[in-house]
């Protein structure tokens, strides 16, 4: 038997039957190699089935053996054509060149912090310069596998022989009876992935019950006894499916922005009724400040009189006395001038005169005082407005705050739930593990939230507390200033829906909350723990307990949890911690009126916190909550918070 000729040139990448490159080259036992269809068209001829020769070496094989693709040969033959088809490459036209050259000065200049009101943003720029490129790339030709010397445009690509040819390579195909069952399609840059790697054969099949392309050979090996269908049929299929999700999804589409729109509406109208009552309110204040000057006046006015009629009697008592004054004065006088008279006689009678016509000078001795009862006055006045007071600001405060509660009174957006029947509300309530998975929500931390001591990982699935050392993160609204704590992206609202969190370190904090959480404030009702709006379960290396509304509720659970599942019943306002081992053990549930969508929401109090977002059904870590202890090492010193 000849030795198979050495391979490395174009000479000896030329096949022996037909003397032009290899197409689809195959390899036979005895290491010869051939055309495929050359060498099935020769055997085609033989009328001695029971006997079939290497053309080459002429070794007689008794059974037609099965040809087998040589991806090595064929590797090298598509390696040259493609090498020789960059070196011949059609080069892009002036006008792409000039839009490039272009976007990327556009790109420079924005970098370069230069303002100009023609320069697009730098993402759009990005955005149509790959267009650009993929245009350019769309635009080439696919070369020929066939040709080696010259590079020709490739006029079709055979799925059977896995190779693009031009038109004088295709006439094989074309004209010989051998090729007719070979099928031709438009030239395509990806041919070799649609090859089986494990059979070097077409990837005509669809396995359906797989979900994965196959070709002839793992019908017969790991795919027997598989329902399957050619590809053709199966993207069909696949096309009417995608037809009817996209038809589904643009009917949710619509109703999502006639939902959007009504609520829109809904904010102009609660703007208007608000208004509407602040007008209505403000009269009725004005009123009542009217209603509260009316009474002051009137009360002043009693004083008023009050004050005259007291100035009044003792002003008759002082004219009274001061007439009584003057008569006793002019009396003193008169006797002290008879008293001057030195006859008796005429002394005796002035006296007798005068004591016929003397007034009645009695007056007896008096004590003037007051008796001040205004403070009783006082006293009533300041009763009686205690007492408006306080029925003002229990009509006004409690019976408001009562009356909003209720569904009947006050403003609020209503949404009719529309959901698939597993969540229904009347669906049962779910128990294992994998009845809590079926409403999984997939979700992932914000870094526009994230605060500054906290590091985003694993594609912002794992959040980790690295204080004292903070990020350079940019200062946007979002961002939580003073707490340690981080949302999540996604939201829940209306239905049922379940995560899982892997927590770490004393001192860790998951739970749920509202969008409208305070970002900045040092209060406590930015953190996830001091709100009413806010719902969480803390970790304190020893045991469990629940915050909400700034009040702590210790949690008696068996066990200690490193993973903790997270469950949330929106219409029926149940939220519920789990922990999640061989099967799922209530750490604490809440039952609350949600009115707003939630967000997930950490935080990571102390250092080298951790907590991991998993992934649906992700295998159970082996450690605990809390980090295993470090030892003292001498390998460097550990700052203090």
């Amino acid at each position: 038997m000849a030795d198979p000729k050495p391979e490395g040139t174009n000479e000896q990448l030329k096949c022996p039957l037909c003397s032009n490159t290899f197409t689809c080259p195959v390899a036979l036992p005895c290491r010869h190699k051939f055309c495929k269809a050359c060498l099935e068209d020769r055997w085609d001829k033989v009328e001695n089935e029971t006997s079939y020769n290497c053309p080459e070496c002429q070794h007689t094989f008794e059974t037609r053996p099965q040809i087998q693709k040589d991806p090595l040969l064929n590797g090298t033959v598509v390696e040259l054509s493609n090498k020789e088809a960059d070196e011949i490459k059609t080069p892009p036209s002036e006008e792409k060149d000039k839009v490039l050259e272009q976007n990327e000065k556009i790109i420079e200049k924005k970098e370069e912090g230069i303002e100009n009101d023609e320069v697009i943003e730098k993402d759009e720029v990005i955005e149509k310069k790959d267009e650009v490129i993929e245009k350019k790339n769309e635009d080439e030709d696919v070369v020929c596998d066939s040709c080696i010397e010259t590079q020709s445009r490739a006029v079709k690509s055979c799925l059977t022989c896995l190779v693009s040819y031009c038109e004088a390579h295709l006439r094989p195909h074309l004209e010989k009876n051998k090729f007719q069952n070979h099928k031709l399609v438009e030239p395509l840059r990806d041919i070799e992935r649609r090859t089986c790697e494990v059979h070097n054969m077409p990837l005509d099949l669809f396995c359906q019950e797989d979900w994965t392309c196959i070709c002839q050979e793992c019908v017969i090996e790991e795919h027997s006894g598989h329902k399957t269908a050619p590809s053709g049929e199966a993207r069909k299929e696949v096309e009417n499916e995608l037809k009817q999700t996209q038809i589904e999804l643009d009917r949710k589409v619509k109703a999502a922005e006639t939902a959007i729109s009504k609520l829109q509406i809904n904010a102009t109208s609660i703007e208007v009724s608000v208004q509407e009552v602040k007008v209505s309110i403000d009269q009725q204040f004005s009123e009542l400040l009217e209603a509260v000057e009316k009474a002051k006046k009137e009360a002043m006015e009693a004083l008023d009189s009050e004050e005259c009629s007291a100035v009044k009697q003792a002003e008759g008592i002082r004219a009274h006395l001061e007439q009584k004054c003057t008569e006793l004065k002019k009396t003193h006088t008169q006797i002290e001038k008879m008293t001057k008279n030195k006859n008796d006689v005429p002394f005796l009678q002035e006296y007798i005169e005068w004591k016929k016509g003397a007034s009645d000078d009695t007056l007896p001795s008096i004590y003037i005082g007051l008796k001040d009862r205004l403070t009783s006055f006082s006293r009533v006045v300041s009763e009686a407005s205690q007492a408006i007071r306080d029925e003002l600001l229990s009509t006004f405060k409690n019976q408001l705050k009562e009356l909003c509660k209720d569904d009947k009174c006050g403003i609020k957006t209503t949404v009719a739930l529309i959901c698939s029947p597993k969540h229904h509300i009347s669906a049962p309530e779910p128990k294992t593990r994998s009845d809590f998975l079926q409403y999984t929500s997939p979700v992932s931390f914000d870094p526009d939230t994230t605060h500054r001591y906290l590091r985003l990982t694993e594609d912002n699935h794992k959040v980790t507390n690295t204080a004292p050392w903070q990020h350079q993160y940019p200062d946007v609204p979002e961002r939580f200033e003073h707490w340690r704590q981080v949302l999540c992206a996604e939201s829940f609202y209306l239905g049922r829906h379940y995560f899982e969190v892997d927590i770490s370190g004393e001192g860790t904090h998951v739970g749920l909350t509202y969008k409208s959480i305070d970002r900045k404030g040092k209060e406590s009702n930015g953190c996830i723990t001091g709100n009413d709006f806010s719902w969480c379960l803390h970790w304190s290396s020893r045991d469990f307990s629940a915050w909400h509304g700034d009040l702590e509720t210790p949690v008696k659970a068996t066990g200690k949890f490193t993973r903790i599942g997270i469950y949330v019943d929106y219409a029926r306002g149940s939220l519920a911690f789990y922990g999640v081992a061989d099967s799922m053990t209530l750490i604490h549930k809440y039952q609350a009126e949600f009115t707003e969508p939630l967000y997930p929401a950490c935080w990571l109090s102390k250092k080298e916190n951790v907590v991991l977002l998993v992934s649906p059904g992700e295998a159970l870590p082996q450690k605990s909550p809390s980090p295993p202890p470090t030892l003292p090492s001498t390998a460097g010193v550990q700052i203090a918070q």
